[in-house]
Formats: structure tokens, sequence, C-alpha cells
């Protein structure tokens, strides 16, 4: 058994993962799992710098999950960072920041690895003989990038793209600073026509429609799948592992994408750090599932922390 602590650093959020972990019986017990919303990658790609506001909130975290790792007594420690630290020119400005606060460097991995954790934490628990129908198609949507993997037990093809609740909805919702509320048709015309694009490329290296199952994960389709479940707080529990149509993410995404900010934060299960970038997060997910043609999502909270864990363990 080994006590190991993952950290995810995306371009929305920095999440924290320490668990003990059991390789001869493959079971991965969790003993803290939170999340903060820093925003890493506000207004990355239209500067390609990381902001010193998003660098000091990321610190400030940092430092919480530090004395959490120190309290629990985490032997081995694995921080990961992601899209928006791949792209910023003064990514060593944050890399030093890191590891004067937590001792390790952060590792800038490539969209490919991203997507091998992702995968590796999503489907560990789905492989049993009452699982879901393999090949899955993992889909991994963050703030900056999406990620895409076909596999059965192991990954066959894996591709990283541009799209991301954040990027899209800086690059067409924000006007004067402000996020267009809600946006207009034009605009999520515009999103729309990002992420065709971005799919077409993913396509080019995933065979997407080989997949039986697809597999949803991270902050975007797990705050539908709540809306959907009605929940009356968010609850990982009943979250994890959840299916939800493709009928009723076409209607929260086309709920979301015409309300108000105000409306979104009123939803009990909502993040406030989500409020402003859940509709293009949403439109992302539908757009797959159309492109696609499943008919429903399997949603997992078990994602790229869970597969950070085991690369450790």
């Amino acid at each position: 058994m080994t006590r190991v602590a993952a950290v995810d650093c995306g371009t929305n959020s920095i999440r924290l993962l320490v668990a003990d972990a059991d390789p001869e019986t493959g079971e991965l017990t969790d003993l803290d799992r939170r999340m903060t919303i820093v925003r890493l990658g506000q207004g990355v790609d239209r500067t390609g710098r990381l902001a010193p506001e998003a660098l000091e909130r990321t610190f400030a975290a940092c430092r919480e999950y530090a004395q959490v790792i120190r309290d629990l007594g985490a032997t081995k420690v694995r921080f990961v960072a992601t899209s928006a630290s791949r792209d910023a020119e003064n990514r060593d400005e944050f890399v030093r920041g890191v590891v004067d606060i937590l001792g390790v460097e952060p590792e800038v991995i490539t969209g490919d690895q991203e997507a091998e954790f992702s995968f590796t934490g999503a489907t560990r628990e789905l492989s049993g003989g009452d699982g879901p129908a393999k090949p899955y198609l993992v889909v991994d949507i963050g703030g900056g990038s999406t990620e895409f993997v076909v596999g059965d037990d192991r990954v066959g093809a894996a591709r990283s793209v541009d799209i991301g609740c954040v990027r899209l909805t800086e690059r067409h919702l924000v006007h004067d600073g402000k996020v267009t509320d809600p946006p207009a048709h034009e605009q999520v015309a515009a999103i729309r026509a990002d992420i065709a694009a971005a799919l077409d490329l993913a396509a080019e290296a995933v065979p997407l429609d080989e997949a039986r199952t697809l597999v949803g994960l991270a902050g975007s389709v797990t705050t539908v799948a709540a809306i959907a479940l009605e929940l009356p707080e968010y609850d990982s529990a009943r979250i994890h592992h959840s299916r939800i149509s493709r009928a009723r993410v076409r209607q929260i995404t086309e709920w979301l994408l015409s309300s108000s900010h105000a409306e979104r934060a009123e939803i009990p299960s909502m993040h406030p750090g989500r409020v402003d970038v859940i509709g293009a997060g949403a439109l992302v997910l539908l757009a797959i599932m159309e492109r696609i043609g499943a008919d429903e999502v399997v949603v997992s909270e078990h994602d790229i922390l869970d597969g950070i864990a085991w690369s450790i363990a």
C-alpha cells in the first residue's frame, strides 16, 4: 500500500487527490479529493502569458494543498500541468512557484499524456464483466482543451484539441471584458464551428465512430449530469457512473445558452466558477454526442487525477 498525492492543474481548476493505492488489488482509496477554481488560463488564448493574478490564485491553492499533503503523510507526489501552462510564454514563472511551495516540479505534459492518464482513471473501474461495452471513447472536456481517447483495456489512439469551456468562452463570448449573457445566435454558431473543426482534427487520429460507449469527464460534464439529475447540491457519488441521454444534454445545453448569469448561478449544483463557462462546455459535450451518434454519456468522477495516482503508486 502506497500513500500518494496527485495534483492536476488545468486551465480552469486545480485539483488534489491524496489516496492509498494497492496495486495488488487494484484499489485506490480516497483520503482527500478537492478542487479549487483558479482560472490559471485567464487570457492565455489572447496574450500567450499567464496573468499575475491567475498565478497568485494558483499558488494560494498550492499552499493549501501542500498542508493537506503534509498532514496526511503522502510519500509520493506528482504534479501535472495541462493546457494553459503548455501554451504560456512565462510558464517558467509558474514552475518556480510550484517548486517553492510543494517541493516538486510540475510536469507540463503533452496532450497525449494527458489523454492516457484520463483514460486510465476513467475506465479502470468499468472493465468488469457487467461493465459498458468496449471500446470506450473517453472525452475529457477541460478549460483549454479536450482530450479524445479510444481504447479497450488500454489506449488505442488519442488526440488533444484546443477546445475547452474557458478558451471558447473567452474567444467568442467576451466583449469589452464581459461575457455576453446570454450569447447571440451568431456567437453560438461560431463556437459550434470551432468545435466542428476540432472534431475533424481529432478524427484524423482517433477512430471516433468505433466507440461503443462514450465516457465523459471533468467539470462541464459532471455539472451537466448534476443538472440532469436535479440534485439539490453537488453529489459526486450520485453523479459517478450516471448515464445522461443525448436528448437531456441537448435540453440542458439549450437552456444554459439562453439563460442569464443569475439564472445559472441559482442552480444548486453549480460551482460559482463555472457559471460563465458552462454553456460552452455543455455545447462541446452535445456536439461530440451528435457527431458520433451516442445515445447517452456515462459520466465519471474518476479521471486524470486517478490516472496520475496510479502512475506513481
